[in-house]
């Protein structure tokens, strides 16, 4: 964890500069490759075990990256509960790492914002030593993939302002005309709009779709909710482990779906052509799903989530990424019948499949060599082991790297 006391300010403006060098080249490759994976989180800094069953979620899908809405380190945004309620579960994904949890990221693969819990604490100063962000480290933007990613602090803390007036805002218009990437996606803490406890926060209701923002994703009710306001997609998505808030008795009407049975996260997958948004919750069952196509049009696909395997549970797979063999654990709750088992590529083609199987109650191992059905090796890339059952499927993501 960063020292401001025992580190000079040209010895972090060394590392700060090493550290965007090293995400741009990153972001740069990521740029060529066809899909990319984000979880997204929520109102999800308490240490215990909802979180660990949220990040335990997050691991099996093996993200490229992980984006936050905001409060991150509950009650009071201290110092000395930020590495117990953000490294514990997300070392792995930051870098530089200077907790106590283990290994960091080799790269930064997690990209925070802050809330109004982190703010709690000396004007969030332990969440601006313990993360190198780009930018002031408060509101940010960078590249990965397809899609252009803006991060804004929309506390009222916030030294720049958080109203559509203010100078944070005129950074966000100017750098979202400037953006050429297929997807622009602005997210932040406070909801502009929620049918939940905290209900719509004026401040944030900017002209997003004006300026060019393909989809905007809040958290701070802990909820999730999908809304389409004036075409433009708007998620709340707040079930990251602190807590669970009710809705109201009159939702608004531009809500289109509504969740808070159990805690969960997103994972969004995009390509030049559409991003996909799946909640799922820490069971695995995926709950909501929804697609933007053709990029800046905002059109929005209805749920069309199947239905999931509930008796079986898919495991993270090991090792992942892998170049050689990988094994997939599954976890039958009571005995399945008539399973097919698939790996699909990133565009949905089969490329191995084992079918009809019965699997009994227990504890179960596939294992797969990265070959085709003919047994010839197949390309390093992204592929998809799914669990099939009649209209009933769970699935989980691999990386295969040659």
């Amino acid at each position: 964890m960063k020292n401001t006391s025992a580190i000079s300010e040209t010895a972090r403006g060394v590392v700060r500069a090493v550290w965007l060098i090293l995400v741009v080249m990153v972001a740069t490759l990521a740029a060529g490759n066809d899909t990319i994976s984000v979880a997204v989180i929520g109102d999800y800094g308490s240490e215990g075990q909802a979180l660990a069953d949220v990040s335990q979620l997050i691991h099996s899908w093996n993200p490229d990256i992980i984006i936050t809405l905001g409060d991150n380190n509950y009650p009071d945004g201290e110092a000395s509960t930020i590495d117990q309620n953000i490294g514990k579960y997300f070392h792995d994904f930051i870098s530089p790492y200077q907790g106590s949890y283990g290994t960091g990221a080799d790269t930064n693969r997690f990209f925070p914002t802050l809330g109004n819990h982190d703010w709690r604490t000396d004007n969030a100063q332990p969440y601006l030593d313990y993360f190198t962000l780009p930018g002031n480290e408060r509101y940010y933007d960078f590249v990965w993939g397809p899609v252009h990613f803006f991060a804004l602090d929309s506390d009222p803390h916030e030294p720049d302002g958080n109203t559509a007036d203010s100078p944070q805002a005129t950074w966000l218009k100017e750098r979202l005309a400037r953006s050429t990437a297929p997807w622009r996606v602005v997210y932040f803490h406070h909801a502009p709009y929620s049918s939940a406890a905290h209900g719509n926060y004026a401040p944030m209701q900017w002209p997003f779709k004006q300026w060019g923002a393909s989809v905007v994703m809040a958290g701070h009710d802990h909820t999730y909710e999908r809304l389409v306001v004036d075409s433009l997609l708007y998620f709340v998505n707040g079930l990251g482990g602190r807590s669970k808030y009710g809705f109201s008795s009159n939702p608004l009407p531009e809500s289109q779906f509504r969740y808070n049975a159990d805690y969960g996260a997103m994972l969004v997958t995009a390509n030049g052509d559409s991003m996909v948004f799946q909640f799922y919750n820490r069971q695995g069952e995926l709950i909501d799903r929804a697609v933007l196509t053709n990029p800046r049009v905002t059109a929005v696909q209805a749920p069309s989530a199947p239905p999931v395997i509930q008796e079986v549970q898919l495991l993270p797979a090991y090792p992942n990424p892998f170049n050689g063999e990988v094994v997939i654990p599954i976890r039958v709750r009571q005995s399945v019948k008539a399973v097919d088992i698939l790996i699909t590529d990133i565009r949905g083609r089969v490329v191995m499949r084992w079918k009809n199987i019965t699997l009994p109650a227990g504890r179960h191992t596939f294992r797969w060599q990265g070959t085709d059905h003919a047994g010839n090796p197949v390309a390093s890339g992204v592929y998809f082991v799914r669990l099939q059952s009649g209209s009933r499927a769970i699935s989980q993501k691999l990386l295969l790297i040659r």
